[in-house]
């Protein structure tokens, strides 16, 4: 998600560069290194390169992918409400579920239990809290 949003920023300031098909592949590149560096593509670079090609959102609804961000914030934050009061949680997503379109997004966040912020300290907390959870998965699965 950050590799297409940050790409589609760099395509909509730089509208003469973003004509061009290979600099659309060097801007990509530069984000998909700054974002998943620790991928060995040794082999595969043209196919890193262009992997905008095979974002059919970037063409056909630009920007919408900053939305699966938003929403796996929204899901994870459910998701921990859910590890300590289960029935809660539930009821809290159903309730925003209900709300459909006649709240803000902020306000049917809230409905859910969850905040709507993407700072650095949600963000920290969730991914430890994913790590954490992959961690003990991973030793039940080895043990």
């Amino acid at each position: 998600m950050a590799v297409v949003d940050a790409f589609q920023h760099w395509v909509y300031t730089h509208p003469q560069e973003a004509a061009d098909p290979n600099l659309c592949d060097e801007a990509w590149d530069q984000q998909w290194q700054r974002f998943i560096p620790d991928v060995d593509w040794t082999g595969h670079e043209v196919s890193r390169k262009t992997g905008w090609h095979r974002k059919p959102h970037i063409f056909t609804a630009p920007f919408y992918y900053i939305e699966y961000g938003m929403a796996q914030i929204g899901a994870l934050q459910v998701w921990r409400n859910s590890l300590t009061d289960r029935a809660s949680a539930l009821n809290a997503y159903r309730r925003a579920l209900s709300l459909g379109g006649t709240k803000t997004l902020p306000e049917l966040f809230a409905s859910a239990g969850a905040e709507f912020r993407f700072d650095t300290e949600m963000l920290s907390e969730l991914v430890a809290l994913v790590e954490q959870t992959t961690a003990e998965l991973e030793k039940s699965v080895l043990s």
